[in-house]
Formats: C-alpha cells, sequence, structure tokens
C-alpha cells in the first residue's frame, strides 16, 4: 500500500486530470506556499486560486503523471501539462518536476520546477525562442503570470 502522502499527490493530480480546482487546494494546507518559475511565491489562498483559474481557462488540456513517491515529510512526483496557450494559440507540452512538504495530511509546499525557457519557445513563439532566456522577458512572464491572477481573483 501506498504511503498516505503519496496518495495525497496522486490524488491532487487526478483532481488536476478531471479540472477540479476544489479537490486540488483541498489537498493544500490552508497556509501553503507554492512556487514555480511564472509564479515564484504563492501563499495560502493564492495558490488554490491559481488552480482556480488555469483549470478554468484550460484549452485543449491534458496530464500524465509519474514518479510519485513520499514519506512523512516529503514527496516528489514527475508531471506533463500538454495544452493550449491562449494568447498565442500555441501548443504547450511542459515537462514538472514537483517537490513537496507535508504536515498533519496536508501540503505545506509545492515547489514545481521546468525550463521556463523551453515554456517560452513553445508559448510564445519566435519571441520566446530568440528572447525567452533572457531575465527581462522572463521577468515579464513573472508579472503577466501574477497580473493575470489578480484580475482573476477581482473577477471572482
Amino acid at each position: 500500500m501506498a504511503h498516505p502522502n503519496a496518495e495525497l499527490i496522486s490524488r491532487f493530480y487526478q483532481a488536476f486530470q478531471q479540472l477540479d480546482a476544489e479537490t486540488m487546494a483541498a489537498c493544500y494546507a490552508e497556509d501553503v506556499q507554492f512556487s514555480d518559475p511564472a509564479f515564484s511565491d504563492l501563499r495560502g489562498r493564492d495558490a488554490g486560486d491559481m488552480w482556480r483559474m488555469l483549470t478554468a481557462r484550460a484549452q485543449n488540456f491534458s496530464l500524465t503523471f509519474d514518479s510519485v513517491q513520499a514519506d512523512d515529510q516529503q514527496g516528489s512526483a514527475r508531471w506533463v501539462a500538454t495544452y493550449l496557450f491562449s494568447k498565442t494559440g500555441n501548443t504547450v507540452v511542459n515537462h514538472i518536476q514537483a517537490n513537496f512538504r507535508f504536515a498533519d495530511g496536508k501540503i505545506v509546499e509545492h515547489r514545481d520546477s521546468f525550463d521556463l525557457w523551453r515554456w517560452a519557445r513553445q508559448a510564445l513563439g519566435t519571441k520566446g525562442l530568440l528572447l525567452g532566456w533572457t531575465p527581462l522577458v522572463q521577468g515579464a512572464i513573472r508579472k503577466q503570470a501574477m497580473a493575470g491572477l489578480r484580475a482573476w481573483q477581482a473577477s471572482r
């Protein structure tokens, strides 16, 4: 039988496959900390809202995950999200390594790692290929991601 925290990770990604952000958010502790190359530091409700926003906007979305492992303190998984980036109409296939920390049966820290330049090449096309590696463009991607989250939160 899998460790309960491995089951928690699997439940999180199974919900993501179904675009069920409420179940995803329920896997998080109230004061969870999330980070990835686009959202560098989300805490608490902002982390759940990010998933709510992304699942609500998802187009041509699919997700696979594997290599789930966990113990009492920490865990990890690999996942691949395929989706249409709405701003350009480009398809993105994003390969992500996820690392987790747990407390009291919940995820208290979730850190996703992926190559932001690779993402930019797919999502933004030529601009991403030529400039996606630069701190200026990567900073703009982060700023736009947060602005999108804040606009989505304000519209609710």
